[in-house]
């Protein structure tokens, strides 16, 4: 499932022609207005070389699977940071882990002690 999600898609849902710059700045995590800028600005200075890349892309690339549409803004950004750095985003799950476990340790640790004023509240929500 990771590695559907790290490739290059062309996002045509989102795109305005063929959906390339719009795959681009969901990969990257760019504003697609910069990358379409970029794109412009980019095929002025190579005397329209950059075009028939962008053509090849949308020739080549596969379209965005529909259920990538569905996922919720942290979603996307955690897969855009795995593609950029693996070991950063893993570090960041574990770390994620490590706080949650220590977390429920706390609550844990609450419940089990001899705490009579959280015995008597739990009692009460019963």
């Amino acid at each position: 499932m990771s590695d559907r999600r790290t490739q290059f898609y062309l996002d045509k849902h989102n795109g305005k022609w063929l959906g390339v710059c719009a795959g681009i700045a969901d990969y990257t995590g760019l504003d697609v207005t910069l990358v379409r800028v970029g794109m412009v600005l980019l095929t002025l200075a190579t005397s329209g070389w950059a075009f028939l890349g962008y053509i090849a892309a949308a020739w080549f690339a596969p379209k965005k699977p529909i259920e990538h549409y569905y996922t919720s803004p942290e979603d996307t950004k955690f897969w855009q940071g795995v593609r950029t750095n693996p070991r950063r985003s893993t570090a960041e799950v574990r770390s994620k882990f490590r706080d949650i476990d220590r977390r429920l340790a706390d609550i844990e640790l609450m419940y089990t002690s001899r705490n009579t004023r959280l015995a008597d509240e739990i009692e009460q929500l019963r």
